[in-house]
């Protein structure tokens, strides 16, 4: 418990929510159907990417920048993180994926606002294909995101964003349709 008194972990927990609430509002924000016409799949895996990338570049350093929390128990599970932390980020992750999605509300139009991005399956899609789907690309970003941070890797952790942003932006691309 001693973790709890530390201002690094406040610090941390904070950039958590700050990330999730940056990410829910720039992710959602450019990924509405500002202009008439269907939704575009490569914005929105662009938009999400571009988020991603943006929010572990400013604010990894200060909580690792997991801003999901598939990443905060990938890293729980992995033993790299404590369990006060994990438990930290994610009440934060959630917040912070709520207050942004509550800010973007309240600055978007009524007709651009629709369903804030809500997505849904196909409908040719069942719930269970639905799931495996989920599962494969949620273990490509998580893989991709303990590559690009292993320090052993021949990359620059420090440039772990961009494959990280990369990693969301394909897993969009494949399963937003």
């Amino acid at each position: 418990m001693r973790e709890l008194r530390s201002s690094a972990f406040w610090r941390a927990v904070l950039a958590e929510f700050l990330g999730s609430l940056l990410y829910a509002l720039l992710g959602l924000g450019a990924s509405l159907r500002w202009a008439p016409g269907p939704p575009s799949v490569v914005g929105a895996a662009l938009a999400f990417g571009l988020a991603q990338t943006t929010v572990v570049q400013a604010l990894g350093h200060v909580s690792g920048g997991h801003v999901n929390p598939a990443i905060t128990l990938a890293f729980l599970m992995a033993s790299q993180l404590s369990l006060p932390r994990a438990l930290g980020y994610l009440l934060a992750q959630v917040l912070g994926m709520l207050a942004g999605a509550g800010v973007l509300y309240g600055v978007t139009p009524g007709p651009v606002r629709g369903t804030l991005g809500l997505s849904a399956l196909h409908p040719g899609v069942g719930p269970g294909q639905g799931t495996v789907v989920e599962l494969l690309l949620t273990a490509q970003f998580i893989l991709c995101v303990f590559a690009s941070f292993d320090d052993r890797h021949d990359g620059r952790p420090a440039m772990a964003a961009v494959p990280v942003g990369f990693s969301l932006a394909l897993g969009h691309l494949f399963g937003v349709r």
